[in-house]
């Protein structure tokens, strides 16, 4: 740990000493720019249909899980129950153990057996299910669910909470398809070391298939981008709404706040992210559930505040969603921002969660698929949802829906507001959202802000080093060359302007989906037989506890 320590502050000092220079953020963020904006526009060929032109991505992201829900019977519905059960730890024996040896076998171990022998004979993995939603969760509930709901709030108007809500409801099929693969193909190494993702599914899956060489490519295009999407969406987009949101909470103002603040949040990072998976899941699995709690504590409290202005929402909402207001784009275009920002936040179909539920301790790879059900529903369903909500009654007073400011398209990623004509990105929009019901709030808010991009960055450090070792080896060498990248774009993306950093994170998320999604619809009927697998185990299960089997997860 120290000589890593070492190594960050050898590489960081000399940047300290350089941020002295004035300007030095606009320095960063002119040379950014450029690359941010050529990659969003090559990541983002439109498809023209009709009179609009869509993003293929997006047509991939809708088609795909559009596909999915239907063909597994609506797991985001069937499946719910047996997602949080899962988590719960009600099927955690025949995970580790399997059904057969526990409660379909007359030689099956004693019930006092259990507690001395389960230490020993653990299924391959190194987090509970638990632990692997957490870090998953850490990698998608972030700053997309504060900055990227008002960015898409202020450019499609409430009707884009509607298509969020829709993305992230059909996201939660991809998801499970996508995590079921990540443990199924899984590589483990002789130190019980777990390696999974996209890159192995598409590699060991397709070949299995017979599409060797096509596998080999997906896989090794998917790391690539991969790695670029660690540094943009899970590393930049969080360091620069991080370093604005403590800037304005301090008043702070110079030409070099951004690159300080992002050498300190840099710092921080790297003490963690040394610690590999299991570091990174005990910091997540007590950070997310505190921070997600307290946000949307507060959330509730702003909407039953507002509670007689629900309907008059939940109606500009609906109608926004079909009828969108003047200047916005029209239908199609209120369609795409909800879409764009929702898989930006939940990254269902860009397969990065695969990477930290392939780590999970479990002999069916189907049980962490249905657990992976509950992030789109968590992070966009519920979080983006409320949200959006408390930004929609800042900007109504009456029948006014837009007296702070205009929905609309026409300034980027920021809002203008019509007292006074000032220019609001992201989070400082939300900001204010909180503070206008509950009085300096956004000291809490900054908070939670930094916490939310702490976890999302240690998180995607994990799968960006993961994509890192399938491209260039398992060693430590490599591995340091990597953190030390990844650092150096915390403090990029905290110099950056919020238009360039969104452009490039935006365009590396979204990216991801085209070899994972191609991938995808061959290995779904995979899934559907590992899906059977584990439904049956647990009915072998119930089946025997009611014919008298003691319930063995009692002593565990």
């Amino acid at each position: 740990m120290k000589k890593y320590l070492l190594t960050v502050l050898t590489v960081l000092l000399p940047i300290i000493t350089f941020a002295q220079d004035k300007g030095l953020d606009e320095k960063v963020n002119d040379a950014f720019m450029p690359i941010a904006t050529w990659w969003e526009g090559f990541v983002l060929t439109r498809v023209p249909i009709g009179e609009y032109n869509i993003p293929f991505v997006v047509i991939l992201l809708v088609v795909g899980a559009t596909f999915f829900t239907v063909y597994f019977k609506f797991p985001s519905i069937t499946k719910f129950k047996t997602a949080i059960n899962t988590v719960r730890g009600r099927y955690v024996d025949i995970e580790k153990h399997g059904v057969d040896k526990l409660y379909n076998n007359d030689e099956a171990l004693a019930v006092e057996d259990i507690p001395d022998t389960i230490r020993d004979e653990s299924a391959h993995g190194e987090v509970s299910h638990f632990q692997a939603l957490a870090t998953a969760v850490s990698g998608t509930v972030g700053l997309g669910n504060i900055a990227g709901v008002a960015v898409a709030i202020g450019l499609g108007g409430p009707g884009a909470t509607f298509w969020m809500i829709v993305c992230g409801l059909l996201g939660m099929s991809t998801k499970f398809v996508e995590c079921t693969l990540g443990v199924k193909y899984r590589d483990v190494g002789p130190d019980g070391t777990v390696y999974g993702g996209p890159m192995y599914y598409l590699s060991k899956g397709l070949k299995e298939m017979g599409f060797g060489t096509f596998g080999k490519i997906l896989g090794v295009l998917f790391a690539i981008l991969c790695v670029g999407a660690s540094f943009g969406g899970g590393n930049a987009f969080q360091s620069n709404q991080a370093a604005v949101q403590i800037s304005t909470l301090l008043g702070l103002s110079g030409g070099s706040n951004g690159v300080i603040i992002g050498i300190v949040l840099a710092v921080l990072v790297g003490i963690v992210i040394i610690g590999g998976i299991k570091r990174i899941a005990k910091i997540t699995e007590k950070i997310v559930p505190f921070m997600a709690g307290l946000y949307i504590l507060a959330s509730l409290i702003i909407i039953f505040a507002n509670f007689s202005d629900i309907g008059f929402a939940f109606s500009l909402i609906i109608d926004g969603a079909f009828t969108p207001m003047a200047g916005l784009g029209g239908l199609v275009g209120v369609l795409i921002v909800g879409f764009q920002r929702a898989a930006f936040s939940n990254e269902a179909g860009a397969g990065s969660a695969a990477i930290a539920h392939s780590a999970v301790r479990t002999k069916y790879p189907a049980s962490e698929g249905v657990v992976a059900l509950l992030e789109p529903f968590i992070d966009t369903v519920v979080i983006c949802t409320m949200t959006a909500l408390v930004i929609i009654f800042f900007n109504i007073n009456g029948t006014d829906a837009q007296s702070v400011f205009n929905y609309t398209a026409e300034h980027g990623s920021s809002v203008i507001l019509n007292s006074n004509g000032q220019t609001i990105n992201g989070v400082d929009l939300t900001s204010m959202a909180f503070d206008s019901v509950i009085p300096h709030f956004s000291y809490v808010l900054t908070i939670a802000i930094v916490l939310f991009a702490f976890s999302t960055m240690i998180s995607w450090s994990y799968y960006g080093l993961q994509s890192w070792k399938y491209l260039f080896g398992k060693g430590k060498t490599a591995d340091m060359v990597y953190k030390i990248l990844f650092l150096l774009f915390v403090v990029i993306g905290a110099a950056a302007t919020l238009d360039a950093v969104i452009k490039f994170s935006d365009a590396m998320i979204l990216a991801l989906v085209f070899p994972n999604m191609v991938g995808l619809f061959f290995l779904f009927p995979k899934v559907r037989q590992e899906m059977k697998r584990y439904l049956t185990a647990i009915s072998i299960k119930k089946e025997a506890i009611q014919d008298g089997a003691e319930d063995i997860t009692k002593h565990m």
